[in-house]
């Protein structure tokens, strides 16, 4: 594991931030992400929280930026309701982040004091799902 850390971009963290206070209501939605693409625009999206285990912001991100032709993030932040400040991904999130975006970068931290890491310093000794696909011949 890396210790690197990287700028941590606050617009993107306010992106999150102004979401999750505007958007978040009730149960069902509770968490927001941002995510920023390699030519700067900026992504966001909620939770959609289910019994049977609804998909957490940062994968529903994942989709929402598909959806408007982003294929390439450079960073990501999830942002809690009711002012719960930065929260990192899960352990699923983590390992999706990894196979779809493997350079990404993650911001993490509490209270004032957020960092910016590689989603790889969140997942060490990691399973790599490209690493193990047969080749199409």
């Amino acid at each position: 594991m890396t210790t690197q850390t990287h700028h941590v971009d606050q617009e993107l963290v306010q992106a999150a931030a102004d979401v999750a206070r505007t958007r978040c209501r009730g149960d069902n939605h509770t968490m927001a992400a941002a995510g920023r693409a390699r030519d700067g625009r900026i992504v966001t999206a909620v939770n959609a929280y289910h019994f049977t285990g609804g998909p957490c912001a940062e994968l529903v991100l994942i989709g929402t930026a598909a959806a408007q032709g982003v294929y390439e993030l450079d960073t990501i932040v999830a942002v809690g309701d009711r002012d719960r400040g930065v929260v990192p991904p899960c352990g699923r999130c983590r390992q999706a982040l990894l196979d779809y975006f493997p350079a990404l970068k993650v911001i993490v931290g509490q209270g004032e004091h957020f960092r910016t890491v590689p989603i790889t310093d969140l997942l060490p000794e990691s399973y790599v799902w490209a690493d193990h696909q047969l080749d199409a011949e």
